[in-house]
C-alpha cells in the first residue's frame, strides 16, 4: 500500500505594496512568521512609484515579489477588447471604465492573483484594524482560501502601518503625502478629492487618463456620465474659483 503524503499548506502573502501590506510583511518577517511566496497583482495601471517600491522591498527584504498578470492589461480591456453579444457578434470594442457596478478590474484582479491556489494555503491580507469591518466572510474558505488578517489581530491601525514603513526607509516617493490609499492612479471609484490631487500633483498621469478617456468606444462615463475630459473642466472651473471653492 503507498504511502499519502500530505504536502503542507503555503503562506502566501497577498502584497499590493500598500502601507498596510508593507508593515504586515515586514512585521510578518520581523515575527519569524513562515512565509513561502510574496505574490502581487499588476494590471497595468500602477503608480510609477509603486513599481519602485516593489523593487525596493525585494532589496530589503531580500525575497523575491511574485508579480503576476491577467492575459490582458487594463489598458487593453478598457480601449480593444471585443465584446460580444449572445448571437456572436461584436456589439462593442473596449469595456469602458469600471464603476462601483461593473468592476471587471477586480474580478480579474482576484481571479489571477488566487490562481493555482491548494486548498488549506494560508493568505496573509493586509487589512488594517480599523478596517476590520471589510473582512471577508465564511465564503473563502469554502473555495480553499483560508485568510489570514495580522494587522487586525495585532491591532494596528492604517496610520501606524504608513508610520511603521516610514520609519524603516519607504516612503513611495511622496504618494502618502497627498493620498489616504495608493491603488490604480486612474480608478474612476477613489474619491473625488484624489481625482483633484491626481490632476495637480501628478499631470502626467492625468494627462495620460485624457488620452485613454478620448478612445474610448461609446465612452458612457469614467465617473457616472461624466467623462474624465468633464472632471478635466469642472477641476479646471474650481481652480480658477480657489476662495469660492475653499468654503465648500
Amino acid at each position: 500500500m503507498l504511502e499519502v503524503i500530505e504536502s503542507k499548506p503555503r503562506h502566501i502573502v497577498s502584497f499590493s505594496g500598500g502601507k498596510d501590506s508593507t508593515a504586515m510583511l515586514l512585521l510578518l518577517l520581523e515575527k519569524g512568521y513562515p512565509i513561502d511566496e510574496i505574490r502581487a497583482f499588476d494590471g497595468g495601471w500602477e503608480f510609477p512609484q509603486m513599481y519602485e517600491h516593489w523593487v525596493k522591498v525585494e532589496e530589503y527584504t531580500g525575497m523575491k515579489i511574485n508579480v503576476v498578470k491577467y492575459k490582458w492589461s487594463f489598458t487593453y480591456m478598457l480601449l480593444e477588447r471585443e465584446m460580444y453579444d449572445k448571437d456572436g457578434k461584436v456589439y462593442r470594442i473596449g469595456m469602458g471604465w469600471p464603476n462601483p457596478f461593473r468592476r471587471w478590474c477586480t474580478g480579474r484582479k482576484l481571479e489571477t492573483l488566487y490562481k493555482g491556489k491548494n486548498k488549506g494555503d494560508i493568505w496573509y491580507v493586509g487589512l488594517a484594524f480599523d478596517e476590520r469591518h471589510r473582512i471577508a466572510n465564511k465564503s473563502s474558505e469554502a473555495k480553499g482560501i483560508i485568510k489570514q488578517y495580522p494587522l487586525v489581530d495585532w491591532k494596528i491601525t492604517e496610520k501606524e502601518a504608513l508610520d511603521y514603513c516610514l520609519k524603516h526607509g519607504f516612503d513611495w516617493g511622496g504618494l502618502y503625502d497627498h493620498f489616504n490609499r495608493v491603488s490604480c492612479f486612474c480608478c474612476p471609484i477613489q474619491p473625488l478629492n484624489c481625482l483633484r490631487k491626481l490632476r495637480k500633483y501628478y499631470p502626467n498621469l492625468w494627462e495620460q487618463m485624457l488620452i485613454w478617456d478620448s478612445m474610448i468606444s461609446d465612452n458612457q462615463g469614467f465617473r457616472g456620465t461624466l467623462t474624465a475630459h468633464d472632471l478635466d473642466r469642472r477641476f479646471a472651473n474650481e481652480d480658477k474659483q480657489p476662495k469660492l471653492f475653499d468654503m465648500l
